[in-house]
């Protein structure tokens, strides 16, 4: 009997010694966030806020807006219009880093650096620079998963595109409009024109140096588009009267086998925008749609 409980006692010893090693292992061992602070991520604008969503990132700053962001950025501390932020706001959340866009680096840049802010600016111009910016900071963020399931759900958005296509590709005409200001032509680098092009069309102003033109009505009125699309970039109760204004007073609109056809179609947010977002799966049904009448 003695001898048992000697026998149970040494084995609890060993199990209780082995336990105590492990905890004190599992304390010391360097691991990936040890000495690492959990990133204070501020996000300008509404695209920049969605992508994190989608990787499942915190933030501690988010755009004020009309635009309804993902519910769990509800409560986040609002950083003022993505045209606007408010460096003081920003600035109270004590961020590690500060997302905007590339196209907004020049109008931020200055003041950010003032501040003393890591603003990085991301690249959203096509679908392409969408999918490796999600790529990127998956990989920077350890959420290569949910970035690799966004990228695969593009891929897929792609090819179901792809396969609708059919006869000849239709000739597009894609207009950008401005608050107050008329508009301006989208060529075939702008984040709508990529669309258009992956989804099958011919932009009737291809231009591998800049995204937008200013209109010229004299080549206008020679133009001949199949489809015309018109984007409502922002405040859209602003901008959709002043199209239809545009299209009831010039004549040129008139003659254009689109208008004739009645193949004109407004971008609303938040499906289209001047950047890529992550609508962009609904963002090219729809054109592809557009383009692409069921038979």
């Amino acid at each position: 009997m003695k001898s048992a409980r000697k026998l149970v006692f040494i084995l609890l010893a060993v199990v209780l010694i082995t336990v105590i090693g492990v905890a004190g292992w599992l304390q010391l061992r360097p691991t990936a966030k040890s000495g690492q602070k959990q990133p204070r991520i501020v996000a300008t604008t509404v695209a920049v806020t969605e992508m994190a969503a989608k990787l499942d990132l915190p933030l501690v700053g988010v755009p004020t807006t009309a635009n309804q962001l993902p519910a769990r950025y509800q409560k986040v501390t609002k950083i003022g219009s993505p045209m606007a932020p408010n460096v003081e706001k920003i600035s109270s959340v004590k961020p590690t880093v500060v997302y905007s866009v590339s196209v907004l680096k020049d109008q931020y840049d200055a003041t950010f650096k003032k501040q003393h802010f890591n603003a990085q600016y991301l690249n959203l111009d096509t679908v392409a620079s969408l999918k490796q910016t999600l790529t990127k900071l998956g990989q920077q963020y350890q959420r290569q998963k949910q970035a690799k399931q966004q990228v695969k759900l593009i891929n897929q958005a792609i090819k179901k595109v792809h396969a609708r296509q059919y006869g000849t590709k239709p000739k597009v005409l894609i207009l950008m409009g401005l608050p107050g200001a008329g508009y301006m032509i989208a060529t075939d680098t702008s984040y709508v024109g990529d669309l258009v092009r992956l989804v099958g069309g011919e932009n009737l102003y291809p231009d591998k140096t800049q995204p937008y033109l200013t209109p010229d009505n004299e080549k206008l009125a020679q133009q001949r588009p199949d489809v015309i699309l018109r984007l409502e970039h922002a405040m859209p109760t602003v901008v959709k009267p002043q199209f239809e204004q545009e299209f009831k007073n010039n004549a040129i609109w008139a003659q254009m086998p689109a208008v004739q056809q009645k193949r004109v179609y407004d971008l609303q947010q938040p499906n289209f925008n001047a950047t890529a977002n992550m609508h962009v799966t609904t963002g090219l049904e729809k054109i592809s749609h557009w383009l692409y009448p069921a038979k």
